[in-house]
């Protein structure tokens, strides 16, 4: 396309669809990038679409012969174990390194059954598509941390995938990873032990595919608390030495920082005691490691006092839908009572990950505020996709607030969804559902913290006529900034208004309603005349628009 027109030179459609359909993760067809590369010759366009990975001609669009088959390479042909290839995809674009193509997987969180797809990360040669290393995130005998998976669960438990958008010190030539949960997301009991590399930070050399070092982020996980951003490469200044640092935000809203090359933690990370299980068949860790710097940008754990409160009746509506339930601190583990976790499934942080000004070393990352009620159920009956003895109950997953003048219907799934107001629906907790926060990673302090947003559903609920609101509310989602030299952080945190924020002030300096939501990261670029220019993805599907904005 060509970036000052938006003109279309070519298009390429890998297909997503043929065979077998929609793809098993429940998101449908999304795809966050691509990658690029030129090894001399014609830049190359790296696309990986479900179980294929392709090499285009960026000038034509057209699959280059000489890379594998025909142009693509099947990314399932030698994992350590034979899958089915419907619940192998990508949702996030490769790497490039040198003359090497670095690719992570998906696997749906349904997926429950012995011998699904396992999260091995591979390498591929640019130019032939010829395989050059893998790596197993689930060890094998031999392997360092194969003795985290007792009872032989590493022989057929899968997941353990890197799902996310993942980086590179491309200097260095180290790979950083941010490896998800192992499946089933909420039940362990199948797989006792720490289950390394789950949930964890992994560093690989790039040439190799060699571990360099790791960091378990949570042990044995059953929160579906995988990482879920991009570690951040910066370099930071400390008592007048400059350290290379990777960064990395997850769903807990915790930043975990550590140095690039060693892996030690830049501030002393604890393990503290955490509630225990008790699901048949569950060990859960008796603790999980907590950064003591930087503080927290998200709220963690759900009592009483965090209960919405807008007038008295709809805060007894909201002790009503808690009353079954348990509540607590971070880290409660799902139960067969139900259990309400905060942060919920999508963070904390998101797949949107974080902006790094290099000039100050700020951070800005965008925080959701959404619990989730995490309830499993025995399973007696085994299907093809799950075979799990508990799963997460599909019956109890709503914590909607409903109150006398809200229209009828809705409640959905997994909370209130984008923080309340779907089916007349309230949010179970006070505002702000979203917020930005600005962290200085030279010291480790927080600097402001703004709600971030609005959300027009509660704002305009028929139970709050007359109800002072906060000016913002803020938004639920994902989607994650982008800072500028000039000092602003462009982002809409996942609805439909684009924000300008003052970076040293957490300001409001600008917001442009987009007509639609735009559930994406904006980028930037500079034409040949020297002009900036803004753009942000918006809608999905039939919808879809790229927005683009001039900056004077």
């Amino acid at each position: 396309m060509e970036a000052m027109t938006g003109k279309q030179y070519w298009e390429f459609d890998p297909q997503p669809w043929k065979t077998f359909g929609q793809p098993s993760n429940g998101t449908g067809f999304v795809h966050r990038g691509v990658a690029t590369w030129t090894g001399g010759g014609p830049r190359r366009v790296y696309i990986n679409s479900r179980w294929r990975l392709f090499a285009l001609d960026s000038r034509t669009g057209k699959p280059i012969p000489s890379f594998g088959v025909n142009g693509e390479v099947d990314l399932a042909a030698k994992l350590s174990r034979p899958v089915r290839r419907e619940h192998y995809t990508n949702t996030s674009p490769p790497v490039v390194w040198g003359n090497l193509v670095i690719v992570g997987n998906g696997v749906g969180d349904r997926l429950a059954y012995r011998g699904d797809p396992p999260g091995d990360i591979q390498a591929f040669d640019a130019r032939t598509g010829k395989r050059v290393w893998s790596f197993n995130t689930i060890p094998t005998p031999g392997q360092p941390g194969h003795e985290t998976w007792k009872n032989d669960s590493w022989k057929y438990i899968g997941h353990t995938n890197v799902w996310a958008p993942f980086s590179v010190d491309s200097a260095r030539g180290i790979v950083y990873l941010p490896v998800g949960t192992p499946g089933n997301d909420w039940y362990g009991g199948e797989r006792p032990g720490d289950n390394l590399f789950g949930e964890s930070l992994l560093a690989l050399d790039a040439r190799t595919g060699k571990r360099l070092w790791h960091f378990q982020i949570a042990h044995h996980g059953l929160w579906d608390y995988d990482p879920p951003a991009a570690p951040a490469l910066a370099t930071i200044t400390q008592n007048e030495v400059k350290k290379d640092i990777v960064v990395q935000a997850t769903k807990q809203g915790f930043l975990f920082v550590f140095d690039r090359v060693t892996g030690k933690p830049i501030w002393p990370v604890e393990e503290r005691p955490v509630p225990q299980s008790t699901v048949p068949g569950e060990v859960t860790s008796p603790t999980q490691p907590f950064p003591t710097k930087p503080a927290p940008f998200a709220p963690q754990g759900i009592s009483a006092d965090d209960l919405v409160d807008f007038t008295p009746e709809i805060r007894q509506a909201a002790l009503a839908v808690v009353a079954p339930y348990q509540m607590g601190p971070l880290y409660l583990p799902p139960s067969l009572q139900g259990a309400i976790a905060r942060p919920g499934v999508i963070g904390g942080a998101g797949w949107g990950g974080v902006a790094i000004d290099p000039q100050t070393n700020w951070l800005y990352v965008k925080a959701s505020n959404e619990p989730a009620l995490m309830a499993i159920a025995k399973r007696d009956v085994k299907s093809d996709t799950v075979d799990a003895p508990y799963v997460l109950d599909a019956s109890r997953r709503s914590l909607a607030v409903r109150v006398s003048g809200a229209p009828a219907g809705g409640g959905a799934a997994g909370g209130t969804m984008g923080g309340g107001g779907r089916g007349g629906s309230l949010p179970l907790i006070k505002p702000p559902y979203g917020t930005l926060t600005a962290v200085d990673l030279n010291t480790g302090d927080t600097k402001w913290t703004i709600p971030l947003g609005d959300n027009l559903d509660v704002r305009n609920h028929p139970a709050l006529a007359g109800v002072a609101l906060p000016p913002k509310l803020g938004v639920v989602g994902s989607p994650g900034g982008m800072v500028t030299r000039g000092g602003l952080v462009f982002l809409t945190g996942g609805g439909r208004v684009l924000y300008a924020i003052d970076s040293k002030t957490g300001e409001y300096k600008w917001e442009h309603d987009l007509g639609q939501v735009a559930y994406s990261n904006p980028m930037t670029f500079r034409s040949k005349a020297g002009k900036q220019y803004i753009i942000i993805a918006t809608g999905g599907g039939s919808t879809s628009k790229l927005v683009a904005f001039a900056i004077p």
